[in-house]
């Protein structure tokens, strides 16, 4: 099993690299996240061993359990929604917080970061596509949520985060990407203080090669890597 999340990080990497010539980029200025909501320990641990620094998981409960044992030889993102009754467990937990969709989220982090004396990257996370199913932030609604989160001193936003609708064809992700890059680009015209927008976190198993040639700073993958999930998650 090692030998095979080795094996397919190697993939990915190289299927990474050839997306980013493509589009005329650095593959450097890509990085790699290792999903690993419901991956065991032991697994986690591979991965780490064939090069993976970053890990990205979806459920306070389960990263409580799981963070501890595996320790920080990787910088653990929060990706999954976020419950602000959680932010008192995962300030602890987490480097950076993906799913920052709304100032009442923002302004607890900011608070319960501070009584820790951190700051914690966060990005926004935007429902491109509008489904009523998914989380996140309202295009519109962005530049003005960002201006608002700006003046926290315990939280720095960092950039932003999409999810497209599932689909069979990575071709159908494009436009999200598109409409998130944009929407980036947007607010660095703003030039709000303290606001750096380096990081594009979009694009997972079926379609980082879309989301790379889109832009995508970040890529969270977990099947590719992983596997198929062994349980259902908390």
């Amino acid at each position: 099993m090692a030998d095979e999340i080795k094996t397919n990080i190697l993939n990915i990497r190289e299927r990474i690299a050839a997306a980013a010539i493509r589009a005329g980029r650095d593959p450097a200025g890509i990085r790699l996240m290792a999903v690993s909501k419901t991956v065991e320990p032991e697994r986690i641990r591979q991965a780490l061993d064939a090069g993976i620094t970053l890990l990205g998981e979806n459920y306070v409960q389960e990263a409580r359990e799981k963070i501890p044992v595996v320790g920080r030889p990787a910088v653990w993102h929060m990706i999954g929604h976020l419950q602000t009754n959680k932010v008192k467990y995962v300030v602890n937990l987490f480097d950076w917080i993906h799913s920052v969709d709304r100032l009442e989220l923002a302004r607890e982090l900011d608070k319960r970061a501070g009584q820790r004396s951190r700051r914690l990257n966060v990005l926004i996370e935007v429902n491109v596509s509008g489904e009523a199913s998914k989380n996140g932030a309202a295009p519109g609604q962005v530049l003005e949520l960002v201006r608002q989160i700006s003046i926290l001193p315990n939280v720095s936003v960092r950039g932003l985060m999409t999810m497209p609708p599932y689909s069979d064809d990575p071709e159908n992700s494009r436009p999200c990407f598109i409409v998130l890059r944009q929407l980036r680009d947007e607010i660095v015209s703003a030039a709000l203080p303290g606001i750096s927008m380096d990081e594009l976190s979009m694009g997972m198993t079926d379609d980082f090669e879309v989301a790379i040639e889109e832009g995508a700073t970040i890529i969270r993958v977990g099947r590719a890597i992983f596997g198929e999930r062994r349980y259902s998650p908390p």
